[in-house]
């Protein structure tokens, strides 16, 4: 029978067969199998972390126009003087609409199923648009675009208005405030 040795790098005089040699091998096969399955299990973690970036909310329907000041109180309880909100009933739209846009017709939203987003000036006049709107974690996130001005808000207020389906919206972030959107309203 022969006996294989080696001198052991970190431990002078040190002599291991080929048997503790075999051993060390399999050790480091399993330490490096077991890092490699904790790196793909951190991976995944961070795929599943990485899928709750917002994501674009499709706009069904949009509008932009003038709304008069006189007319602010129409707007749904607790959002007259508030940038952003919500109209989740056709009753409120309608009344709405009359004053947004004067003789047309209010056009048909199915509010079961979607509701209305709006984004008015507050400060100064400038016209303004909703370009695109974001969910994430049940809230969405209302992003317009306005003209700049310094003209004053006299008579009237720069007004969009967006159609939004309601799967998943849970709240509307409104500056540093959320305001829950009601199921049923």
């Amino acid at each position: 029978m022969v006996c294989l040795t080696e001198t052991h790098p970190f431990k002078p005089g040190f002599h291991k067969s080929k048997g503790n040699q075999m051993k060390s091998q399999k050790f480091i096969l399993m330490l490096l199998l077991f890092v490699a399955f904790t790196f793909t299990m951190a991976s995944c973690a961070a795929t599943v972390a990485y899928s709750g970036e917002p994501k674009d909310i499709p706009i069904l329907q949009k509008w932009s126009g003038d709304y008069p000041i006189v007319h602010l109180k129409w707007l749904p309880e607790g959002r007259q003087k508030s940038r952003s909100g919500y109209i989740g009933d056709a009753a409120i739209f309608a009344t709405v609409w009359k004053a947004f846009k004067p003789g047309e017709k209010t056009p048909e939203v199915d509010f079961s199923r979607n509701f209305i987003v709006f984004s008015r000036n507050v400060d100064f006049y400038n016209r303004t648009s909703i370009f695109k709107i974001t969910l994430k974690d049940g809230v969405i996130k209302i992003l317009a675009m306005e003209t700049r001005s310094a003209l004053p808000i006299e008579d009237k207020v720069a007004m969009a208005m967006a159609v939004i389906p309601r799967a998943g919206v849970e709240s509307i972030q409104v500056g540093n405030e959320q305001i829950p959107v009601s199921a049923d309203n």
